[in-house]
């Protein structure tokens, strides 16, 4: 069966322009337009296929559908739910938890975010494959965002390279932070000898995180410290490493030094993504709930 095409819809309100001149203003380049036109895709205006040449008037109804595309070989779908935080024709938005994968490995192909979108789409009659935006550690919970397409793809990956897309996670580690607010720049690279761990790098590359300590407390005689933390770059293992570094681990994270007593996990949750919204230009701020194992810290905590 033929699933579902992607399609983007906008009507003219300026002064006459050429249909090229329109749909570049949603980045949509001489490349994803050849695309179109020759894989399967269509360009209409009022319900009628143009060209790029064709003059538009105002109050002219436009629809992009972009060809279908070709499903990852390999990525195996499964009937998976999940949590959506936000839809619609672009943009998939939802909470991955803890101990999911983010991609399938030759080890383990099944069982992965990715294989619970790709069965989400595959029921959904969507005629695409999964663009995983921003990715997540297997033991780390929190938001994820999704392009539907690879226009959307290409939009989304452009407005992170410029720093547009917003990341915001909290974490729960040990020690009394002394400062309230700073920043943490140092670059991050492999460890020598493993193909897991990451170290402090003077040959690494650059890093930076900021970090804002909200509230400071003893469980059990630890002194611990629950931060949030925004990402400017977005290096593998970059909290860990750089808490870990100024002498703060996160709690149940064991690999940089935090101590499984509390948590079996990393307590480390993507709780907040800001971002204007590539087509609609909306300004789009979510907000991810703590998952039941951080959430039972809290009460504890805080008692």
């Amino acid at each position: 069966m033929k699933g579902e095409l992607i399609q983007l819809t906008f009507q003219i309100n300026e002064s006459q322009q050429l249909l090229r001149d329109a749909i570049r203003q949603y980045g949509i380049s001489k490349k994803a337009l050849t695309s179109i036109k020759y894989e399967g895709g269509k360009i209409t205006v009022n319900g009628a296929e143009k060209t790029v040449r064709h003059m538009l008037e105002i109050g002219d109804t436009v629809q992009i559908t972009f060809p279908p595309e070709r499903k990852s070989d390999g990525l195996i779908p499964q009937q998976v739910e999940f949590p959506i935080l936000m839809e619609d024709d672009h943009l998939l938005i939802l909470t991955k938890a803890a101990g999911v994968s983010t991609i399938p490995s030759r080890e383990h192909p099944t069982g992965t975010l990715a294989n619970f979108i790709a069965g989400y789409m595959e029921k959904s009659g969507l005629s695409s494959t999964v663009h995983i935006v921003t990715r997540l550690d297997k033991d780390t919970s929190g938001i994820i965002c999704v392009a539907k397409h690879r226009h959307a793809h290409h939009l989304l990956s452009e407005m992170q390279k410029l720093g547009q897309i917003s990341r915001t996670y909290e974490a729960f580690v040990h020690g009394h932070i002394e400062q309230d607010d700073f920043v943490i720049d140092a670059p991050i690279g492999r460890k020598n000898g493993s193909i897991i761990e990451r170290v402090i790098d003077s040959e690494g590359k650059q890093a930076k995180t900021s970090v804002q300590v909200l509230t400071r407390f003893e469980k059990l005689g630890d002194k611990l410290s629950h931060v949030r933390l925004h990402l400017h770059t977005g290096r593998t293992h970059q909290i860990r490493v750089h808490m870990m570094s100024i002498g703060h681990p996160l709690i149940g994270d064991d690999l940089y030094g935090g101590d499984l007593q509390l948590i079996g996990r990393q307590a480390l949750h993507a709780k907040e993504l800001t971002l204007i919204h590539p087509f609609t230009k909306e300004n789009i701020h979510l907000v991810a709930p703590f998952p039941e194992d951080i959430n039972a810290l809290i009460p504890t905590i805080y008692s």
